[in-house]
């Protein structure tokens, strides 16, 4: 009897050693690692790469041509992003078909670009911004066969929104308006420079 008694001691101590190891986290006292991370956080941040295409219309100073017509590029730049607050840099360059003739005089820019700021607010996967910085572009004048082109540098300030479609990509709807600096023109006697607004919609690749 002893024999079974010390036997049977023996399996059950066995048993509850058993137990109680099962008890432990995996890998001894250690607890598990988990990460925290919000849901649903759209993040802007870092830099992106995208085009745009939309449409321009403005005047000439001292000239009755209005030049308008469809603008289209690329643009580039960097996002910081601190909370809900989105700050960054933007810089973009495009191909313009803005011309317009009155009697004997012809204007039209060929194109522009601007390297603007941009300060705004984010709802989620929804940017609202506004922007400005420098502008620069060409304006060609024609009158009776002579042309001329000055390229000369202004300012433009807009506001846009963008929407985040994923996080490597979104989509952006953008107005600006754009001062283009005066040149002295041979074919018209005076200063003339191209004032515009553009109009422009846009895709971006976030890296």
């Amino acid at each position: 009897m002893s024999k079974i008694a010390v036997a049977t001691a023996a399996l059950l101590a066995a048993g509850l050693a058993s137990a109680q190891a099962a008890d432990l986290p995996y890998g001894g006292s250690r607890a598990p690692y988990t990460v925290y991370q919000p849901l649903n956080a759209y993040s802007w941040a870092g830099p992106y790469l995208g085009g745009n295409l939309g449409y321009a219309w403005g005047s000439v100073q001292n000239n009755p041509t209005e030049p308008s017509g469809v603008a289209g590029g690329v643009q580039a730049g960097y996002n910081w992003q601190s909370g809900q607050f989105v700050f960054g840099l933007e810089g973009d360059i495009a191909i313009s078909a803005a011309d317009d003739r009155f009697a004997s005089w012809k204007f039209s820019n060929p194109w522009f670009g601007t390297v603007r700021g941009r300060v705004g607010y984010s709802f989620d996967n929804l940017l609202v911004y506004g922007t400005g910085g420098l502008a620069f572009g060409e304006l060609k004048g024609e009158r009776f066969g002579a042309s001329e082109s000055h390229t000369n540098a202004g300012w433009t300030i807009g506001a846009g929104a963008e929407f985040g479609l994923s996080q490597n990509w979104s989509a952006k709807v953008e107005y600006l308006y754009v001062d283009l600096g005066s040149s002295n023109f041979g074919i018209t006697g005076v200063p003339n420079s191209y004032q515009f607004g553009v109009v422009r919609v846009g895709v971006n690749y976030h890296f």
